[in-house]
């Protein structure tokens, strides 16, 4: 175990343990074996995301999903046999150490996805989890560690990079077509609130939904952030007003800055009356795209009283975002084929874990919030890791650099 536990031990953390149960023996519902030069998989989770990223599997010719876990077997017999897989347990280390895995995706509560990363370096398997890494900044420092140490590759499911309509937007910013970039607005509203038990312990409003808007600014930009404004609310369900801190948030907005000098605006909601609400607007010197929502079809209604969709957008994001699952699926199989570094790296959840922190400490005590006040501890955190980081305490200048260097900070990590 690294050098990293004594310092999360004086932080008050205690690592989770797998959850679990003892080993079972791997019940094989067929007797397949991985197919030459295909990639093998295996799929932590056999809830609602773990079965659309087998959805996803099943379209990519070059993967092929062998094994599944989840702690309630029948889930994962019945995923298992629904997308005739070799075999399912109720363990998520049968998944890691199966012969003929070769790539494990982790679609698991967020609390035991750090354990889980760490199991999958140690022996010698690639990850594609889902977000977040961890749920606070040491797991995430660790797991990531452990994969660059391990030489294994480390994908974050952020899927909106992927999504046809977001691609576009970052084509045309990197194309030219808009001119230089003034403004990024993004807007991220689900439909109905989700379950008391979902809300708690899940990390709040900023990383449990606006992070996904927070690293899309970013990507979108193609700035680090440097500085953030947050303010958040709870108008929707008074049941959440109980639990500390962003967790009692259903509503917030976000104004973010950027090292180029540029600044963006997030507005998210846990409920919207109309519908899955996912737009963005991006504001050039010479030209404005945007994104609409999604629409089942494209009827439309013309009435006295009427003008519109005749059908409501998407109702949630496994419908609305399934070509992005896909595609992002692709990508991650082609970088394990073709040896390519993964497009949304290990590095990239943890910007898009330090963004949502800094939101959370904005909402809650009314300011500005710099991330050069979050560093001092990522830096820390890293040098117990065993690695040397040489910026951490450069002061704030007046240049919108914040006083620190994702890239430089990462740069680091990697050697």
């Amino acid at each position: 175990m690294h050098a990293l536990l004594p310092l999360l031990s004086s932080l008050g953390y205690v690592l989770q343990r797998s959850h679990m149960p003892e080993p079972m023996a791997v019940r094989h519902t067929s007797a397949n074996m991985a197919t030459d030069g295909v990639v093998g998989v295996g799929v932590i989770g056999a809830g609602r995301i773990g079965l659309v990223h087998l959805e996803a599997l099943a379209s990519c010719e070059s993967a092929r999903a062998v094994i599944i876990s989840n702690p309630t077997v029948s889930k994962a017999e019945a995923a298992a046999t629904k997308y005739k897989l070799d075999a399912f347990s109720a363990n998520d280390m049968d998944v890691i150490n199966h012969p003929d895995v070769e790539a494990v995706w982790i679609c698991s509560p967020s609390q035991y996805h750090a354990d889980q990363i760490k199991a999958c370096a140690a022996a010698g398997k690639h990850i594609f989890c889902e977000k977040p890494i961890a749920t606070d900044l040491p797991e995430t420092i660790e797991a990531i560690n452990a994969c660059n140490e391990a030489g294994v590759k480390l994908m974050t499911a952020l899927q909106r990079r992927f999504d046809p309509n977001f691609t576009r937007c970052k084509k045309a910013i990197d194309n030219g077509e808009v001119g230089d970039v003034v403004q990024i607005k993004l807007c991220s509203r689900d439909p109905a609130p989700p379950p008391f038990e979902y809300v708690k312990g899940g990390g709040g409003i900023f990383k449990d939904m606006a992070v996904h808007d927070l690293d899309m600014a970013r990507f979108l930009m193609d700035s680090e952030p440097v500085e953030i404004l947050a303010s958040g609310s709870c108008t929707i369900d008074e049941a959440i007003l109980e639990l500390p801190g962003p967790e009692a948030f259903d509503t917030a907005v976000i104004v973010m800055k950027f090292a180029s000098g540029k600044e963006s605006f997030i507005d998210v909601c846990r409920q919207a009356p109309y519908g899955y609400d996912q737009r963005a607007e991006v504001l050039g010197q010479s030209a404005m795209i945007m994104t609409d929502n999604n629409y089942p079809n494209t009827a439309r209604i013309y009435s006295a009283d009427f003008t519109g969709n005749a059908d409501m957008p998407y109702d949630f994001f496994m419908s609305r975002y399934k070509e992005a699952y896909v595609q992002e699926t692709l990508a991650f199989v082609d970088c394990l084929v073709n040896d390519k570094p993964v497009p949304c790296s290990g590095e990239d959840g943890l910007v898009a874990l330090v963004m949502a922190i800094a939101a959370g400490i904005s909402a809650e005590e009314r300011r500005w919030v710099k991330l050069s006040e979050i560093t001092p501890q990522l830096c820390e955190l890293a040098g117990e890791c065993g690695i040397t980081i040489n910026m951490c305490d450069i002061p704030d200048d007046e240049d919108n650099s914040g006083g620190f260097s994702f890239a430089n900070f990462f740069s680091s990590m990697q050697k």
